[in-house]
């Protein structure tokens, strides 16, 4: 169970510190994450974050154009999340123009995919305990506080696999034994410490300008 959190010890900040860095480095679709979720030349999917916890994966991915829905589950964290996304538009120019592409959702993903027949689901569930002694990252223990451990992340990737039209995307730990109970992923996108187990259900058509 997630434990008692004092709301001010967590900020979302989309416009300082290493995602504004990133953000303003351009860093473009030759990433790991774009790739695993799907940008190619001519197709920018549209993308469901189905845990979105701090929300960077999403704003990076809304920086280079998709369409992004984040769904939180904790009234906590979607509380800071808004607050965050606020900053950021209200900062103008880029940012603004990136959280128009951002839609937040608060809610129970299992429930809400189903319903939003998406394109492509990104899952970053709370990781499995490491096996090394060094302590997590005091960020990464408020998350946890905040959110708990994600017990049934399993079923969510089921979930997903049922809903999602084109490909699932697992955001996992690089070393980490594939998630249990789940079939074999198409293929594997590894970046320094994480890797994208990639399910594909269908090719992702060429992106349509809207009119």
């Amino acid at each position: 169970m997630a434990q008692k959190f004092e709301k001010s010890s967590l900020v979302v900040d989309f416009v300082g510190g290493a995602v504004g860095h990133r953000f303003r480095s351009g860093e473009g679709r030759g990433q790991p994450l774009a790739k695993a979720a799907g940008f190619s030349s001519g197709v920018t999917p549209d993308i469901v974050d189905a845990t979105a916890g701090l929300g960077r994966d999403a704003f990076f991915l809304a920086a280079l154009g998709a369409r992004v829905t984040l769904i939180e589950r904790s009234e906590i964290m979607h509380a800071l999340l808004a607050e965050g996304l606020e900053r950021a538009r209200a900062e103008g120019g880029r940012h603004a123009e990136t959280v128009a592409r951002m839609t937040l959702i608060q809610g129970d993903s299992c429930d809400l995919l189903p319903q939003l027949n998406p394109q492509v689901v990104l899952i970053d569930p709370m990781h499995p305990p490491r096996d090394k002694t060094a302590l997590v990252k005091k960020e990464m223990r408020l998350i946890r506080d905040i959110v708990g451990t994600d017990p049934d992340s399993a079923r969510l990737l089921q979930v997903a696999l049922e809903a999602a039209q084109n490909r699932v995307v697992l955001k996992w730990p690089l070393r980490a034994d594939p998630m249990p109970g789940v079939r074999k992923p198409s293929h594997q996108i590894t970046g320094k410490s994480t890797r994208y187990d990639v399910f594909v259900n269908a090719k992702i058509g060429p992106s349509v300008s809207p009119t």
